[in-house]
């Protein structure tokens, strides 16, 4: 009788009835017969019969090694075992404690993160006036997080981390335009290459102040510079590249002459051991410091350490890569369209890439294997690429111009980049936002000497 039947009958509940039939009668009890698929026979019969084993052999000496290995199989057989016979088999597992098991998985090893990359800039500025000119180098974001960008003959400060923006020099038309900016690693000190071929020195963050001015060493106009510790080293139209210690009054260091024709582009590595330097002549040229010496000398081809001349067009896009000291990557401009990647202590080409466009930067993400660059003609767009694969991440639309200028956040998860149609936009392309003010990376007493040269 079910137990719906049996509550209509009376208001007893089954287990009153059958307790009362146990008190009154031995034939009713029932029978509880072991479940065989739910018992674990080996160990049932290992503990029936390992008392009486055990017994048989006391009387007998036992080696170590036997006794050590019946304990462990005994510590075995018993490991999460505490019944012989078994009744039923285990309820099936609740769906919350399956819930539980599947959460407590990190979440990379059973569903991988899908990553959204914006299409959108996240902000867009005016950039009046930007010149139009491949070889010149106008975009650079300092470690204090303030972007400097070079408008014809004005240079001005963008403040990340409150949007303000103040205008640090305005430099008379005789010596002008500005041809070139670059932050120290203090993220205090700025280097203004100009047409005329001088370099000024300045003191952004604290007075807005000029410092001094490297007037020799160009013949024509400085459209490349790069810092390497308290060393600006600077290229020229002239296709001289000079080191200058700015410490001193006599600042030139080092000149190296190879190339032939305008130097666009200028990288020292993470090490400061090696510089990389790209020119309007096709060739890529890597530098060891360790070769060079002071002076310059009307000989300095013994200096470059390799020539890589594999594009066929001129080579403004240099960048090191963070996660490989000796891996470099090139690009190529109108005509060669390539993205190359380069062994620096070999000289090795280990891979090309026709991304089919000019190609005007390049940036490394400091977080992840990836790859950005920069367009022009025809998509003036913005390319990330996964490294080594180089398959595409994806590609950025929002310029009408080429993006001849770009450059990265000191957090290394935002990009600007400027394009000759005179708007400077802000990506979201490499993580999320953060416009926190990071520390300066280097001693900020590294330029007080400075102030007292002129």
């Amino acid at each position: 009788m079910d137990a719906g039947r049996m509550r209509n009958k009376g208001s007893r509940f089954p287990l009153s009835d059958r307790t009362f039939r146990r008190k009154n009668s031995s034939e009713n009890l029932d029978r509880f017969i072991p479940n065989r698929s739910a018992m674990d026979f080996d160990f049932a019969h290992f503990m029936l019969t390992g008392g009486r084993v055990e017994k048989q052999n006391s009387s007998s000496p036992c080696s170590p090694s036997k006794e050590a290995y019946r304990r462990q199989l005994a510590e075995i057989f018993n490991m999460n075992r505490t019944r012989i016979l078994a009744f039923k088999n285990k309820p099936p597992a609740s769906e919350a404690t399956v819930s539980e098991s599947i959460s407590s998985v990190p979440h990379s090893k059973h569903a991988k993160h899908r990553r959204c990359i914006p299409q959108a800039s996240e902000k867009t500025l005016d950039a009046p006036d930007l010149m139009d000119d491949f070889y010149l180098n106008l975009l650079d974001w300092g470690s204090s997080n303030i972007l400097a960008i070079a408008l014809s003959n004005s240079v001005y400060l963008w403040d990340a981390s409150d949007g303000s923006t103040n205008e640090l020099v305005t430099v008379d038309e005789e010596i002008g335009p500005v041809t070139s900016i670059r932050w120290a690693p203090d993220g205090r000190h700025l280097a203004v290459g100009l047409n005329n071929s001088h370099v000024q020195l300045w003191d952004s963050l604290a007075s807005c102040k000029q410092l001094r001015t490297l007037t020799e060493g160009h013949r024509s106009r400085v459209g490349s510079l790069d810092w390497n510790n308290h060393n600006l080293t600077t290229g020229g139209m002239d296709s001289l590249i000079i080191n200058n210690d700015v410490r001193v009054r006599s600042h030139i260091i080092t000149t190296y002459r190879a190339h032939t024709q305008e130097i666009c582009g200028l990288r020292w590595s993470a090490t400061g051991q090696q510089l990389a330097s790209g020119g309007n002549d096709n060739l890529v040229y890597i530098w060891n410091i360790s070769n060079s010496t002071s002076g310059n000398s009307s000989s300095n081809h013994h200096r470059w350490l390799h020539c890589l001349d594999h594009h066929t067009a001129a080579v403004k896009a240099l960048s090191w890569c963070p996660f490989q000291s000796n891996l470099l990557a090139s690009g190529g401009g109108v005509g060669d369209d390539c993205i190359k990647f380069w062994n620096a202590h070999t000289g090795a080409c280990l891979n090309s890439v026709d991304t089919g466009s000019q190609v005007c930067c390049l940036a490394w993400s400091k977080h992840e294997r990836e790859i950005l660059s920069s367009h022009g003609f025809n998509d003036n767009q913005l390319i990330l690429w996964k490294y080594p694969s180089m398959v595409k991440i994806a590609e950025l639309y929002g310029h009408t111009s080429r993006v001849l200028y770009m450059a990265q956040s000191p957090d290394g998860y935002t990009v600007a980049s400027a394009a000759a149609d005179e708007t400077l936009r802000f990506w979201n392309v490499l993580g999320l936002l953060n416009w926190l003010k990071p520390e300066p990376k280097s001693n900020p007493e590294l330029f007080a000497n400075l102030a007292r040269i002129r």
